[in-house]
């Protein structure tokens, strides 16, 4: 049997024609492909997914960029940092009652089009007589002949910008596409055909699989094009090609935390496992905390917290912590050894030492550009799921600006809200996040008002050990998997809740809603962290234990 005249990885623009010319000759018509394609996507979702061919299409990353060749099948994992408009895109077409000798051929046109590009280039460096040196990295063009779904995709093609990296390094006050794009924090352009928007939003992150776009010729500026005609396509999309790679999407996915584990452990939830897996997490932690138990066990509940709900402009299930007691000398220490293990835990996280020097200089909220037409990230653009730790321990005494004051605030929208503020000039406008925020601190924060506080009391530092690689998997797909089980609260439970919650606001009138619902998101956090979708008496009772010893340490 003769194969396919085709390979998916390293001719992928062959398996769309053939399917094309396929369906041509089957006797379909061109109009019967708006708003579906002729089976390519079906294709190569079948090699991808149903015969396993993912794990074999080369990952487009820093290290493997200079490699990758033009037309061929490539994935790229990042978040989504802007989502640079809609382009108009002519699909399949043929002209009614066109003789064939007076088509022009695609070829002809293709030669023309680049001869006109060198021509362009050519007065340019006439003109231009001053060169500058720069890094030589692969010119990818916007464009790509044969692209894998040409149709008319919502007559419009949708381009996003990706970066791989979801969370910025804290030094760095802001990363911009161009100019002066971060070299370490890739970037990619990914253009979306016959995608709903609503797939699509911003700090999510996604997988594409598509085709690395080519024909650097092709590539000219703005300036050399002529709109005469009253038409013309957005200039956003045209980027850097030498820094910004050009993907056409043939497949894409979300990705959870569950998918950035090398090896997912096949594990099933059951309650014996899950507990002695728990129990292993847990040792780690109090051994990373010095054996204080008892921030072990809040920090365990942090890392399980996620936003699961919003009730007007509450979010449900946030748990921020708030460590204190930490100085300098023990932020030396023991901050590093935390940061480490985070790092080693969870997919995405980031330090970021507050000072005043960097509340009054950085640019923590996106902003939009107008004059770019791009929206520039900033260091509080992050992933879903991000684990951020602000360390106060080098925050002195000075003086905030305007921009310190206005970052103090948006930090604070941040944990109290789980929201961040978009600045479009003219307007501001709030994104929702979902980010576990950890602060270290010597007292409590002024600036981050966390859910709880508990003080740190090690006694002893423990040297960290090497984590033996299956105890780190089998952490990570804890993490990432019982935090996302369902939760309920039984009849019986409720009523429990209801009457302790009664007698604790008459021992203590000091306690208030908030307080309340902090109990309620640690109780479904505490029967998650077992494996359990409903809260238990013993698990509640472990709640108010914890909280007992937790007000005995701020006294």
């Amino acid at each position: 049997m003769v194969g396919p005249a085709y390979d998916f990885l390293v001719n992928p623009l062959g398996a769309v024609r053939i399917t094309f010319e396929e369906a041509i000759a089957s006797g379909s018509d061109l109009a019967s492909f708006d708003g579906k394609d002729w089976g390519a996507v079906d294709l190569f979702r079948h090699f991808l997914v149903d015969q396993g061919g993912l794990s074999q299409v080369p990952v487009l990353a820093p290290s493997t960029v200079r490699w990758a060749q033009p037309n061929t099948l490539v994935r790229f994992r990042g978040m989504i940092q802007d989502m640079l408009g809609n382009e108009l895109y002519v699909g399949a077409y043929k002209v009614p009652g066109l003789n064939a000798w007076a088509e022009v051929s695609s070829e002809a046109f293709k030669n023309k089009l680049m001869d006109w590009a060198y021509q362009q280039r050519q007065k340019r460096r006439r003109l231009d007589h001053e060169s500058t040196d720069c890094e030589e990295m692969p010119v990818f063009d916007t464009e790509v002949q044969g692209s894998p779904n040409t149709k008319r995709m919502r007559a419009d093609e949708q381009s996003s910008c990706a970066y791989q990296s979801p969370v910025p390094e804290a030094p760095r006050s802001s990363i911009s596409l161009v100019p002066n794009l971060d070299g370490n924090l890739p970037h990619c352009l990914v253009k979306i055909y016959d995608c709903p928007e609503s797939d699509l939003k911003l700090n999510d992150v996604f997988e594409f699989v598509g085709v690395l776009s080519c024909a650097p010729e092709l590539q000219v500026d703005n300036e050399d094009l002529d709109f005469s005609n009253g038409f013309s396509e957005d200039p956003m999309p045209h980027l850097p090609a030498s820094k910004v790679p050009y993907l056409h999407c043939i497949i894409h996915r979300k990705l959870a935390a569950k998918d950035f584990l090398q090896n997912n452990p096949i594990i099933e939830l059951k309650p014996d496992w899950i507990k002695e897996i728990r129990n292993g997490l847990l040792r780690h932690l109090t051994s990373v905390f010095g054996n204080d138990d008892l921030a072990a066990h809040f920090m365990l509940l942090h890392l399980l917290s996620r936003v699961h709900a919003r009730i007007d402009t509450v979010a449900v299930g946030k748990l921020s912590l708030n460590l204190t007691c930490f100085s300098k000398e023990i932020m030396s220490v023991f901050g590093n050894q935390l940061t480490t293990s985070i790092r080693n835990l969870l997919p995405f996280s980031c330090c970021i030492p507050l000072t005043v020097d960097y509340l009054n200089a950085a640019s923590l909220a996106p902003r939009k550009d107008y004059d770019t037409n791009r929206l520039v990230t900033g260091v509080l653009q992050l992933a879903e799921g991000s684990h951020v730790i602000f360390d106060e321990t080098k925050l002195e005494a000075g003086t905030l600006n305007s921009v310190g004051v206005e970052n103090a605030r948006l930090l604070k929208n941040l944990v109290e809200l789980q929201q961040v503020e978009y600045d479009f000039k003219y307007y501001k406008m709030e994104m929702a996040a979902d980010v576990q925020l950890l602060v270290l601190s010597e007292g409590k924060s002024n600036i981050l008002p966390a859910d709880v506080i508990v003080p740190f009391r090690p006694s002893e530092v423990n040297h960290s050990e090497a984590i033996v690689a299956e105890a780190a998997e089998a952490w990570r797909w804890y993490l990432a998997t019982v935090r996302l089980l369902p939760h309920s609260i039984e009849s019986e439970m409720q009523k429990v809740v209801e009457n302790d919650l009664v007698a604790a606001r008459q021992a203590d009138r000091s306690l208030n809603p908030q307080d309340f619902s902090r109990w309620l998101t640690m109780g479904r956090l505490m029967s998650l962290s077992f494996g359990e979708t409903s809260l238990s008496l013993e698990h509640w009772q472990m709640i108010k234990e914890l909280e007992r010893l937790r007000k005995q340490r701020l006294k």
